[in-house]
């Protein structure tokens, strides 16, 4: 047996992964736009300036057109009114091009984000945030039309990797809407024991030790350290934090919520941040527009 400190877990390249799913998609848009002449079409609406927002629709702008998927960019006024945002929605809705709807988050305050999101029609919500889609994931025997992208991109992760799922001691450490709970739920519908650590959680590393894999999307940096790490764990890192370093040019770097140099020491797989599951999110966004259109072009 090799001593400890020379342990090195295997790095899961969300980008090459994610690379090799996007020409997979850009495979089958070709297809479909020989046999039918018509392609997928995503569109994305933006609210205000912010800059995080703005830069996160440009990567996806960018990466419909690498595949051949025809993107609508739809940029509103800080100041819309919640009514003119979901007329907007409604003519998207409406719109036969348009295979998927995005709305990117967060929406300023004075819109009723649970309102908007209820607007996008089940069909087209490919980010998987209709409450129906939820609602469907969470229950037995039901399946939703779209999966949210970051858990659907963790998955993908795993199983490419060839990390079986069925029976292992799955602990999430998060219960937001967007990642926390759905990769949850979906890890119960691959027969994981599902555990959720989140801010309440008595004794958290108690519990992370026990676990066969690791969904940590708490946004919180550098959070859980290696000594929780179970020995040969696959730790996948939804986390994405600033943090301070002068070095930079930006002056800060991206960190995950799991401490990567410590945690790679002990666990048998993990994803770096940034290159691990940032990627993968986009490309399944990708992957649920595609399966979107066909829905519609192939009936």
């Amino acid at each position: 047996m090799a001593s400890s400190s020379d342990h090195k877990a295997t790095v899961i390249d969300g980008k090459a992964v994610a690379h090799t799913i996007r020409s997979e998609i850009a495979d089958e848009v070709r297809q479909l736009s020989q046999k039918y002449g018509k392609v997928p079409g995503l569109a994305v609406v933006l609210v205000g300036h912010r800059k995080d927002s703005q830069s996160y629709v440009s990567m996806k702008r960018k990466a419909c057109a690498e595949v051949g998927i025809k993107s609508f960019d739809i940029g509103l006024p800080e100041q819309v009114s919640e009514a003119e945002l979901i007329s907007k929605v409604h003519e998207l809705n409406a719109n036969p091009d348009v295979h998927g709807i995005l709305v990117q988050l967060p929406l300023p305050k004075h819109v009723n984000e649970e309102k908007v999101l209820g607007e996008i029609s089940l069909e087209k919500d490919v980010d998987g945030f209709h409450p129906l889609n939820i609602g469907k994931l969470a229950m037995k025997g039901r399946e939703p039309l779209f999966l949210p992208c970051t858990p659907k991109g963790c998955l993908e992760l795993l199983s490419r990797s060839g990390i079986s799922i069925k029976g292992k001691k799955a602990v999430v450490v998060g219960r937001s809407n967007i990642v926390g709970l759905p990769v949850s739920l979906l890890l119960l519908k691959e027969d994981a024991t599902v555990t959720i650590v989140h801010s309440r959680t008595k004794e958290p590393e108690k519990i992370i030790r026990e676990a066969d894999i690791v969904i940590a999307a708490a946004g919180q940096a550098n959070m859980i350290q290696g000594s929780w790490i179970k020995s040969g764990a696959a730790v996948i890192d939804v986390g994405t934090n600033a943090v301070d370093d002068r070095t930079k040019k930006s002056g800060y770097r991206l960190v995950g919520d799991v401490d990567f140099k410590e945690a790679s020491k002990v666990a048998g797989w993990i994803t770096p941040v940034p290159g691990g599951v940032g990627p993968m999110t986009v490309a399944m966004l990708l992957k649920n527009t595609l399966d979107g259109a066909k829905r519609v072009i192939e009936r």
